[in-house]
């Protein structure tokens, strides 16, 4: 079997995309696993927002697998990383990762996580193999879109574009945090919209936003990929601006996901009506907190 790792080519992305709803659809026991993230689009998203950072698996010159790496300044994170069930533990795996390190160190990642099966020794024992280690649980968590009315300091990206005050606020959560690729995915792409509300002439909060079939999203749902607000009460002045978006574009639920070592965004989402759908567990490179603390009031998942 001759096993080659490469940046994944554009006419693979079909294959890559099967590959990624097959591979989860088995592993979770979906009755067909095909329906797994239906409506939303993971792989392609994310290649076209950086082709040469997802890494495609090529076994016999065929795709087997693939693995998403992501730039988010000083700190990095990889997934979906899939493989052809037929081809599971034949060290494909470990093929993607080699490289996947080689682009952090590239970057100058200095933290890196990943989201994985809480309840898979499997995974976290391989995931410990490259320097990761199990932290807190990340919960995914949604709920019904409620009516709010915003309170006149919410923006959108795409109509007041400012980088500059969107890095101003993910440096104070943790040093060299930068969420331009993200954000200029989802204008570049049409993928939905950056929430900013403001303080003055300072963002205190920021939101990005996929909406709806064809995003990271899928169906009938905003997701936040990332939120950051600086206190308590710019949080839940995001939440509402997120409500908005997603109440303007007549989506039906609201979902996010949050590291529960994060107290009071954790608690702040449930006291708002937020549900747990699923959760795994967040690890990260080194064995550091970085930003999965109880004061950062952050949403992501890492998936």
């Amino acid at each position: 079997m001759s096993i080659e790792v490469r940046p994944l080519a554009e006419p693979d992305l079909p294959e890559a995309d099967r590959i990624f709803r097959l591979a989860f659809g088995t592993f979770v026991g979906l009755p067909d696993p095909m329906a797994f993230a239906f409506g939303a689009d993971w792989v392609g998203t994310r290649w076209r927002a950086d082709p040469s950072a997802i890494l495609g698996a090529y076994v016999d010159g065929e795709v087997a697998g693939s693995n998403c790496v992501v730039n988010w300044g000083s700190f990095g994170l990889f997934g979906p990383l899939t493989i052809r069930p037929d081809l599971w533990d034949r060290g494909i795996v470990t093929r993607l990762l080699e490289p996947t390190m080689d682009l952090f160190t590239r970057w100058g990642i200095r933290q890196a996580g990943l989201y994985t099966f809480a309840h898979s020794t499997k995974h976290v024992h391989l995931y410990q193999k490259f320097g990761f280690w199990p932290q807190h649980l990340t919960v995914v968590m949604s709920t019904a879109v409620a009516r709010v009315t915003p309170d006149g300091h919410a923006t959108r990206f795409s109509a007041d574009p400012n980088l500059a005050a969107c890095r101003e606020l993910t440096y104070s959560i943790y040093d060299g945090l930068d969420l331009e690729r993200e954000i200029l995915a989802v204008e570049g792409q049409k993928l939905g919209d950056t929430v900013l509300v403001w303080d003055g002439a300072r963002v205190v909060g920021l939101a990005v936003c996929h909406c709806g079939a064809g995003t990271e999203a899928g169906y009938d749902t905003c997701y936040v990929k990332f939120g950051a607000a600086r206190t308590a009460r710019d949080f839940d002045r995001l939440l509402d601006a997120c409500f908005a978006l997603a109440a303007e574009r007549s989506l039906a639920r609201l979902t996010a996901g949050v590291n529960t070592a994060r107290h009071g965004a954790y608690h702040r989402l449930r006291e708002r009506g937020f549900r747990a759908e699923f959760q795994g567990v967040a690890m990260q490179r080194p064995n550091e907190c970085g930003f999965n603390r109880p004061d950062a009031f952050v949403l992501d998942d890492w998936r």
